[in-house]
């Protein structure tokens, strides 16, 4: 079977509303360069017909930075690696108020606190930031996310107390592939505190990063995990390699390819937000409207933990020009 009769066959398959098999998606990520367009139509055909031209948004706060214990090679905020990003203890409430604001007014659907560190076990901030996410509830119309490592039980009952409605914790690449990224915690430990939140009724944004040394099958690997795991929205990052970390030299991924994982993510998960997360500028450069023509239906806009995005005001300009609608606040108050 020629790629341009394997990937209409395999397009027909998941619009009936079939499952792909790990060896068919596997299989599409061998297809010939000169195919790769048609793969990104059918990605994109997918995702209209399963979700919609709504993108769902999101933005950010690096609400504590830096002095992480964890060794993940990709990090810039590791205590393992030297880099030149700015490291600080937890914001004031009034700090990330504000930038829960300014979230709002940029048209961001979604709000996340995001801190640095392994998780809660023992972490004095913790009381604190569930005051951050009552208040923001009390003040503005944003739908509250965190992402603040592992957690146990207690943890999770009162995120869900204080108004998280949705709680992000990357898988980050493939248990088979995990102990070469991280190696002062287990994938386990990751997945248990997935499967916490998923047990208490909230959502859950779990994805991971492209372009850390990985092959196809890893990727196809973490794709097939967030859907047993049942994962609401998965991030998609690009390894952008930062000076001080351990893959400071790692070679950055043709643009294509970063296309070509997209799509072949959303035709693993229809029905999931596939979301457009950080690296994506420097991989794609000006191909980055091109994600939402390849099955992207979420975004982060704005900045982001260490590094700058576009803009909010780019990030959304690109949607509407594509005919896709930003889901904003406004309409769901």
């Amino acid at each position: 079977m020629t790629s341009y009769d394997l990937l209409f066959s395999l397009g027909k398959k998941v619009l009936d509303g079939g499952q792909l098999t790990f060896d068919e998606a596997l299989s599409l990520t061998t297809i010939d360069t000169c195919d790769i367009p048609i793969l990104l139509g059918i990605a994109n055909k997918v995702r209209e017909k399963f979700t919609g031209n709504r993108v769902d948004t999101c933005q950010i706060v690096n609400a504590r930075s830096g002095n992480c214990s964890e060794n993940c090679k990709f990090c810039a905020q590791s205590a393992h690696h030297e880099t030149q990003i700015e490291t600080y203890p937890l914001l004031s409430e009034e700090a990330i108020l504000g930038a829960a604001r300014k979230a709002e007014s940029d048209h961001a659907y979604r709000f996340c606190v995001v801190t640095a560190g392994c998780g809660m076990h023992g972490d004095a901030d913790f009381e604190q930031i569930l005051s951050f996410i009552r208040r923001i509830g009390d003040e503005t119309e944003l739908e509250r996310c965190c992402s603040l490592g592992t957690l146990n039980e207690d943890h999770v009952n009162s995120l869900k107390a204080a108004g998280i409605t949705r709680y992000h914790h990357n898988l980050e690449t493939s248990e088979s592939y995990f102990p070469n990224i991280c190696t002062t915690h287990t994938f386990q430990e990751r997945v248990d505190t997935i499967r916490r939140i998923k047990s208490a009724g909230m959502e859950v944004c779990s994805g991971g990063i492209i372009g850390m040394g990985e092959e196809w099958r890893h990727r196809i690997e973490m794709a097939f995990t967030l859907r047993e795991l049942n994962v609401d929205s998965i991030p998609i990052n690009v390894l952008n390699p930062v000076k001080g970390t351990a893959l400071e030299n790692q070679e950055r991924l043709d643009p294509m390819e970063v296309l070509q994982a997209f799509a072949v993510f959303r035709m693993i998960l229809p029905k999931k937000i596939i979301r457009y997360a950080g690296g994506r500028e420097q991989a794609l450069g000006e191909l980055v409207p091109l994600g939402f023509l390849s099955g992207v239906n979420g975004m982060l806009i704005g900045n982001y933990l260490t590094t700058s995005g576009r803009g909010a005001a780019n990030d959304l300009a690109t949607v509407t020009a594509l005919g896709l609608q930003p889901i904003h606040n406004v309409e769901n108050a």
